[in-house]
């Protein structure tokens, strides 16, 4: 291909000169093989000549190529499992300033609970949610009486769990072992064994149905205690004769006298150092230890000693340790800041070496299912590792508000509590970080997911049937390449063909796990620009799903609307009530900064919601929170006219969509007439922008009360038809050939003729668009319940995209019929029953006060007096209108339902 490269640039006398589709051809041919398929060929030249040129050139050729590998590359990657940006915290106030030794989860009896026990020995009990229900202390030694009480006087060491008896056992540097029942709400201590030969550092325990249960005991010699309890649901060790007003006193070397209940060996000797971790690996029946010693940093015994032990050594040893059998993978992390990942039966050399902590690691755990270690180290770093590719994913600095500047803060021995699946169904897995006297809870994925802009051809699809989950948040109709572009609130993005309806393109984690806001093309309609809710924009090549360009924010805040201007000018609105500015058509830089040259500063009074363009007559709409709608010149890049609703309850209503009617702004006898329609609370404005009379007629849409139209669209070549889809899943097409054309009174409110209304979805529709295929009319519709669908302008279901069967779009025997079939058969009966010429659903009763417009939509009808009442009506049915009190509600009552559909955090 080099020499391919220099004959065209000699050829072009060294200039990189572009070739066309031919050359490109046989060029391809003579690297990769004659046999290379025209079909792919074509499709290789469309996804790289990104511009519709009809050439490319060597540049645009090895830019491409360099995407494709970076992105591959970046797709490999996963996603961390940490859900939460900033984790709960929990504060324990009874710790006393005392450092968190242990976290343990307890599942049954339910509910689900954690006991946590300090360093000054107070055992707390929380909920689910991690709220105190009960707190107690251990007792103390019954010798030393201080104001007639027991007071524990020492450290806790380490504790476990005993779930099958219910029990919780601490250790303390006492060289003792305090055994506590644990109910649903508090703890009670039964059992202290003390009198041990040295401190315990380390607990593990194990049982299962067919084996006594075995307490596993490391001590600061370096030993392992073994205690198997011979009959658990007995009771532990051998009931007392003599009535103790405390828990009962065994001193450890008369355990024998509890023979019949427990079994005691010990190990000595296996360390050089004191034992910091402990594990139990019943397939095998092998102890796991491991010691900050250089010799036996971690050491994997048989119980019955008969095999060699694998010995671990590297220099400081092993602050911790984890371990996973069916991965067959050790984890281990030290003072020497690495965490290191180690084969079951190698001890020499460790698989990887992930250095990045600044501080010795603390704790580390193995997160199975999805592939991931997380390590915390001293100064409160978290840090998310992939267990395949080595990489760092995520590192959390964890914002305690214990944490002073320029202090390491103390931690507890065991700062890590780990709840993966299996789980009951209530409970999500999560993460437990312990700091001095503050808990943090990080929610986990239950799944491997994978990283931002993976994509998936058609020839990669895992099957044909496509199941929703995630909602809908946006969709675009691409009339070139007949396709429709669906965005989800997972961050996902999906193209379809409108033909079929087959997915092509799959783009997941487009924007991390930030949920997306807003999809719109670019004048060629090959790329996509989409938006996130956290104010980021990127631009995809919608042939290879490559990501081209990632555009910088002006702000954090959300960006709520685009549009891409004829020569690839990008203009971008939302919360910062501004209007940035994007040149996309280079296609060199990777980073595209914002032009804020438009006159946008302080026009807004609020967050700007809606943005739609009118190219016939060089304007560009905005809508914001208020109401308010403004209309700017692009060719001055300044606002020209300022419209706002007049409500006699004089609550601002927010604008939910635009809608440019170009078909009557490209006319010199239509374009002073009603050509930008607004939806406000379901009330459809038409606005004149060039005449005198700026409002040309309003009706509201919804046939429920309270409701909103979050979308529109109409038939742009003719503006016959206007398609608008609300909150409840209703799709209604009206016939606005004449409306809007004359100026309407205030006071009329007079609605279009409603030629078809249906409930497309279940809940609330984001997208409406009419789309024009094989010379007919359909309108696409994408829904909160996470569906898209395709329909006929009559109401008929061509199906949804998806869905198993594949239907062609000029065969209408293929469409989906089964669900519309029996509503048309009810619709044709119940037209009989009306008569020729009248629709059942076109208008309520307005007779009926739960049906009528309310005072915010027709300020004006309310002034008419109570003799209005006894006018005939008119033909156009008229909707009638509430008192001012009721206004208020529903304003009040639109505004809250806007803001749960569009996640909005106004107060």
């Amino acid at each position: 291909m080099q020499e391919n490269r220099q004959k065209g640039n000699a050829r072009g006398g060294g200039e990189d000169r572009g070739m066309k589709f031919e050359e490109f051809r046989e060029v391809l041919r003579s690297v990769i093989g004659a046999n290379t398929e025209d079909s792919w060929v074509e499709r290789f030249f469309s996804e790289v000549d990104i511009s519709r040129t009809g050439q490319i050139t060597w540049q645009q050729l090895c830019s491409y190529l360099l995407l494709e590998y970076t992105e591959r590359q970046r797709a490999s990657i996963p996603t961390a499992a940490l859900l939460d940006a900033q984790p709960q915290m929990r504060h324990c106030s009874h710790n006393k300033r005392q450092p968190t030794v242990r976290v343990l989860a307890v599942s049954h009896p339910p509910p689900r609970r954690y006991i946590s026990v300090s360093k000054g020995g107070q055992v707390t009990v929380w909920n689910s949610s991690l709220h105190i229900l009960k707190t107690s202390g251990l007792a103390g030694d019954p010798t030393d009486e201080v104001a007639n009480t027991r007071r524990f006087r020492g450290w806790t060491t380490d504790a476990v769990y005993m779930s099958n008896v219910q029990k919780v056992a601490i250790a303390t540097d006492c060289r003792d072992l305090h055994f506590l029942s644990a109910s649903p709400t508090t703890v009670i201590e039964d059992v202290h064994l003390f009198g041990f030969r040295s401190v315990l550092t380390a607990l593990c325990y194990w049982h299962e149905v067919q084996r006594p249960p075995l307490l596993l005991l490391g001590d600061e010699k370096g030993g392992v205690h073994l205690i198997w309890f011979l009959n658990p649901f007995k009771g532990l060790f051998k009931s007392s004769s003599k009535k103790e007003g405390g828990p009962q006193r065994i001193y450890f070397p008369d355990l024998g006298e509890h023979s019949s209940m427990v079994s005691y060996h010990y190990i000595p000797k296996i360390h050089q150092e004191p034992i910091n971790r402990v594990m139990f690996e019943p397939g095998t029946n092998v102890i796991m230890t491991s010691s900050e010693s250089d010799t036996t940093s971690v050491v994997f015994m048989s119980v019955s000693l008969k095999k060699e032990p694998s010995i671990w050594k590297f220099k400081q040893g092993a602050t911790c340790f984890d371990y996973s059998a069916s991965l067959q993978l050790m984890v281990t992390g030290g003072c020497d800041r690495a965490v290191r990942l180690w084969a079951r039966y190698v001890t020499t050399s460790p698989v990887a070496t992930l250095r990045g902590h600044h501080t010795t690691v603390l704790d580390v755990t193995i997160y199975q299912p999805v592939g991931q270690i997380f390590s915390y180290s001293r100064d409160a770093e978290l840090r998310v590792w992939d267990i395949s590719t080595h990489h760092c994913l995520k590192t959390i600095r964890l914002q305690f508000p214990c944490l002073q500047p320029g202090r390491i803060p103390e931690h507890g021995s065991f700062p890590f509590l780990l709840l993966s699946p299996p789980l009951p169904e209530d409970t999500q897995p999560h993460l437990v970080v312990g700091c001095k006297d503050y808990l943090a809870v990080l929610k986990l994925a239950e799944r491997r997911r994978g990283g931002g802009g993976w994509f998936t051809h058609e020839g990669r699809e895992f099957g044909s049937e496509i199941h929703w989950g995630p909602s809908l948040s946006c969709a675009v109709y691409n009339p070139s390449l007949r396709q429709v572009v669906t965005g989800c609130t997972d961050s996902s993005v999906s193209v379809w063909d409108v033909e079929t309806g087959r997915r092509r393109l799959h783009i997941g984690n487009a924007h991390g796990e930030v949920e997306l806001v807003c999809l719109t093309l670019d004048s060629s309609h090959r790329r996509l620009i989409t938006e996130a809710r956290n104010g980021t924009i990127k631009v995809w090549n919608l042939l290879s799903g490559l990501n081209l360009h990632k555009l910088e924010p002006i702000t954090d805040s959300e960006v709520t609307g685009l549009t891409c201007l004829h020569d690839n000018q990008l203009l971008a609105v939302g919360w910062s009530r501004r209007i940035a500015q994007y040149n996309i058509a280079g296609g060199k830089d990777m980073n595209v900064r914002a032009d804020m040259s438009w006159k946008s500063s302080g026009v807004h009074k609020s967050d700007i919601l809606a943005v739609c363009q009118c190219s016939a007559l060089g304007l560009v709409a905005t809508a914001s929170y208020d109401g308010e709608v403004v209309v700017w010149r692009l060719e001055t890049q300044g606002p020209v006219l300022h419209l706002q609703r007049e409500t006699q309850a004089r609550v601002a209503l927010p604008v939910d969509s635009l809608l440019f009617l170009q078909h009557r702004a490209g006319s010199q006898k239509l374009r002073s007439r009603g050509v930008l329609v607004s939806s406000q609370a379901g009330c459809l404005c038409f606005w004149s922008i060039t005449g005198q009379k700026h409002t040309y007629g309003q009706f509201c849409a919804p046939e429920q009360p309270n409701e909103c139209v979050l979308s529109l669209s109409s038939d742009q070549p003719k503006n016959s038809i206007l398609v608008s889809g609300d909150t409840t899943g209703l799709l209604q097409i009206w016939d606005i050939s004449s409306y809007a054309l004359d100026i309407q009174p205030k006071s009329a409110c007079e609605r279009p003729p409603l030629l078809r209304c249906w409930k497309a979805h279940t809940k609330a529709l984001v997208c409406v668009e009419v789309l024009e295929v094989a010379d007919r009319l359909f309108v696409l519709t994408a829904s909160v319940d996470g569906s898209a669908g395709l329909w006929t302008k009559d109401g008929g279901c061509v199906g949804i995209f998806g869905q198993g069967v594949m239907w062609n779009i000029t065969d209408p025997a293929t469409y989906h019929r089964e669900n519309n079939q029996k509503e048309d058969d009810e619709e044709r009966n119940e037209s009989d029953k009306l008569g020729p010429g009248e629709v059942k659903s076109e208008v309520p009763d307005p007779s009926n006060k739960g049906q009528t417009l309310q005072e915010d939509c027709c300020p004006e009808a309310s002034s008419s007096g109570p003799a209005d009442n006894d006018r005939e009506q008119p033909q156009q049915p008229m909707y009638l209108c509430e008192d001012f009190c009721q206004a208020v509600a529903v304003s009040q009552e639109r505004r809250r339902l806007f803001d749960g559909i569009k996640n909005n955090n106004h107060d």
